[in-house]
């Protein structure tokens, strides 16, 4: 059966299903209960026709219970999350379903920092959105609305203020980008011409009609690749609707992989800086091998963009991550930012006169085997235990149930976890062949079969 989904990554159904403007509206109000009347809150969206909708539903939500409202529009995550530092607001809200089909969308909320609630927070906002104990504000103290149409540009400049522009510029790279009709179509054009590339822009129209699947992996995104070929490129940049992730194609129009993304930006920013890193439990070993390269050491953390902050503020990480393409740079904002990681590969580029494809080469390689099915959320627990007992015995295996359950082993490792965001249970995989990886999938999956049909 469809449920909405409510975690520490915020909300998340279907709209005509599970995420109407009442489901909106009332989280609106719960937010402005958790923050108290007369706090100011930005809010912004991605471009799904579904949007204004659910942003005028939350802001009704917020309005209604004495919270002033800052409208941004249509922008990117990492520019709505800037912004709610730069206009010192006491939160920030996201309308965006990420990655999900277009039928989905969603609700992100923020502190004031710009990072997604901690996980006592976002269990604290879904208990008062669950009592429906709204104190509405009479009407002298509603909230006010207004507009401001400033993040484009503060987005591009705070990302320009921590890459050498010049150095990029005096290379002239042919850049193919798709923004896949979402809000990184309005914000990246400007960056790419602060750093002077010659961009081949496919499905840049903001329309939220997306032309392809919007999860940006490989088999959604020949026509970037092919497109890399037809130009010739030096190189292609993929994102998702809400432009918090980015994916890579090298020069020959060869889709590298999400994990790619963090371990290029991380193997440049280790050229400049020291210190440790953070990511999240499912990312490849990849950046544990460029960290360890310049003496460095990676901070693991569940999996969850709140949750590689707080272990990065916890831990005085500097720089940080998540492999499904997501690149942290806390100088700009504490979020996952395809922006920073287009301008970071960019200058790697540059100074190093290499390819992505020579990049690439340099970097350890692995094999990530990743695989989703639907699963009951009452079915996870026990697939868990199912694994954690399969694997006690094996020889050197290492466990951490931080974030359901991940099995370190000399040859690689193995994790199965819970979606945040969707009914879905996911299995993760890697070693250094794709045999060993797609062996440990198999395993899992073998327990996970028969306990999901049980719960069916």
């Amino acid at each position: 059966m469809e449920r909405l989904i409510v975690s520490v990554s915020g909300v998340r159904g279907t709209v005509g299903g599970t995420l109407g403007p009442q489901v909106a509206r009332d989280f609106g109000c719960a937010l402005a209960q958790m923050l108290g009347s007369g706090r100011t809150v930005v809010i912004g969206r991605d471009t799904r026709s579904s949007g204004p909708m659910i942003r005028d539903a939350v802001a009704s939500g917020l309005l209604a219970c004495g919270v002033n409202v800052i409208d941004l529009g249509v922008a990117s995550t990492p520019g709505i999350a800037l912004m709610t530092v730069r206009l010192k607001a006491d939160g920030g809200v996201v309308i965006t379903a990420s990655h999900n089909p277009i039928e989905y969308n969603g609700i992100k909320f923020l502190q004031p920092n710009g990072v997604c609630l901690t996980a006592a927070q976002a269990a604290r906002l879904k208990g008062i959105w669950e009592s429906r104990r709204f104190a509405e504000a009479d009407a002298r103290r509603r909230g006010v609305e207004s507009s401001n149409d400033r993040t484009h540009a503060e987005h591009v400049e705070a990302v320009c203020a921590v890459v050498d522009v010049k150095a990029v510029a005096g290379k002239r790279f042919k850049v193919v980008l798709d923004s896949i009709n979402g809000a990184g179509g309005l914000v990246t054009p400007m960056l790419m011409g602060r750093l002077s590339c010659q961009v081949v822009h496919i499905n840049a129209e903001p329309t939220g009609q997306f032309a392809h699947k919007p999860e940006p992996v490989e088999e959604n995104l020949a026509q970037l690749c092919q497109a890399v070929r037809d130009c010739g490129a030096h190189v292609g940049f993929g994102q998702d609707p809400d432009a918090d992730r980015l994916v890579i194609v090298d020069e020959t129009g060869r889709f590298i992989g999400e994990e790619y993304t963090l371990a290029l930006a991380a193997a440049f920013v280790l050229r400049h800086r020291k210190g440790k890193l953070a990511t999240n439990l499912a990312t490849s070993r990849m950046i544990d091998d460029v960290a360890a390269a310049a003496g460095c050491t990676v901070v693991r953390a569940p999996t969850g963009e709140a949750n590689v902050v707080e272990a990065m503020l916890r831990e005085g990480c500097f720089f940080g991550g998540e492999g499904n393409g997501g690149v942290i740079e806390p100088r700009v904002v504490p979020v996952r930012n395809s922006l920073v990681g287009i301008a970071y590969v960019l200058q790697y580029m540059a100074e190093t006169n290499r390819t992505v494809g020579e990049l690439v080469a340099r970097i350890p390689r692995y094999v990530l085997v990743k695989t989703k099915f639907p699963c009951a959320a009452e079915a996870v627990a026990p697939v868990i235990a199912a694994a954690r007992g399969h694997f006690a015995s094996r020889p050197g295996a290492r466990f951490n149930d931080s974030d359901g359950l991940r099995v370190d082993f000399d040859e690689g490792w193995v994790g199965v976890r819970g979606s945040n965001t969707e009914p879905i249970m996911r299995i993760f995989a890697e070693a250094r062949d794709e045999r060993t990886a797609s062996a440990l999938v198999a395993e899992v999956r073998n327990l996970a079969d028969p306990i999901i049909a049980g719960k069916t």
